[in-house]
């Protein structure tokens, strides 16, 4: 049994697709299929029900996928520590950006970086915040930029950067006149995106909601929910990264009267060797939106 054949097992298990696994692995199917095959037979057990279109993992797979995710993620800690003792600022640095971020601060932030640490090979994973720290955990990321705080004695995080909500508005609401906008205005009518956003839960809390919402519209990204806003579906808070993007789809901006916001946190594991290429990056990136605050609060970003 070896490490690689252990990690094509998990891609296989994660795509349910052997084709797609190999291309994940940068190998052949037939290679992947042969070692998949060999490493059964090590074990006694068939670990994949094939089918014509995709592979399941069966019962025995199930019950041994834990412990080869945990061997994994030991022996890339093994190597993580390793490179760390060699050169921390040097190798991969996988980042984890919730989606209501990514799309808006790695254009901003990918060219310092490369420019600050060439040597750091910068590998961006977008998803939800519950993915990012179920992979942070898992050692399958270094690192996070997230919009809340982290639980448990396992991870720790540090602020970066306050980033304020804008009142995002169809040009021909009512508010759209105002030069400051109340968040319990735009409670009536706000667009929220769906559970497992944690943008949902602060865009509610800001505008005093919790309970049902007069919308049914649930966006899955915050491009659909700049959609709805421009086509005059309603309203809703916006953060101010994204400001670019909703002016680019005729919607009109303006500032709250509380200057409500959140603040974005690079989030890591408490054991994670690599502190100098952590703070590195964590300061590129608070350098990078040193200032933006105050200009995003007027509008003026």
């Amino acid at each position: 049994m070896n490490l690689r054949d252990l990690r094509y097992l998990l891609a296989v298990a994660e795509h349910e697709h052997v084709g797609r696994a190999a291309e994940a692995c940068g190998i052949s199917q037939p290679t992947l299929s042969v070692q998949l095959r060999k490493l059964e037979e090590l074990l006694g057990v068939a670990l994949f029900e094939r089918g014509s279109k995709k592979v399941v993992p069966t019962a025995a797979c199930e019950a041994l996928i834990g412990h080869v995710r945990t061997a994994v993620a030991e022996a890339d800690a093994i190597l993580a520590v390793a490179r760390g003792l060699h050169d921390p600022m040097a190798g991969r640095f996988r980042l984890g950006i919730i989606p209501t971020l990514a799309p808006y601060l790695l254009p901003l932030v990918f060219g310092p970086l490369r420019d600050a640490l060439p040597a750091l090979e910068l590998e961006p994973w977008e998803d939800q915040t519950t993915v990012l720290l179920k992979r942070l955990r898992a050692h399958e990321l270094d690192a996070a930029l997230l919009a809340s705080e982290v639980d448990g004695p396992d991870l720790a995080s540090q602020p970066l950067f306050a980033e304020p909500f804008l009142a995002a508005l169809p040009p021909d609401h009512p508010l759209a006149g105002q030069a400051v906008v109340a968040e319990a205005e735009l409670a009536p009518d706000i667009l929220v995106l769906a559970d497992g956003h944690c943008l949902r839960d602060q865009a509610l809390e800001a505008c005093g909601r919790s309970g049902a919402l007069g919308h049914t519209l649930r966006a899955a990204s915050l491009s659909t929910l700049l959609n709805m806003v421009a086509a005059g579906y309603g309203t809703t808070l916006l953060p101010a990264l994204a400001a670019g993007a909703a002016q680019d789809a005729g919607i009109v901006l303006r500032p709250l009267a509380t200057n409500a916001g959140r603040t974005v946190r690079i989030a890591w594991r408490t054991s994670f060797p690599r502190r100098l290429a952590l703070d590195a990056v964590g300061g590129v990136i608070a350098t990078r939106l040193r200032g933006f605050a105050a200009g995003a609060a007027t509008g003026m970003v």
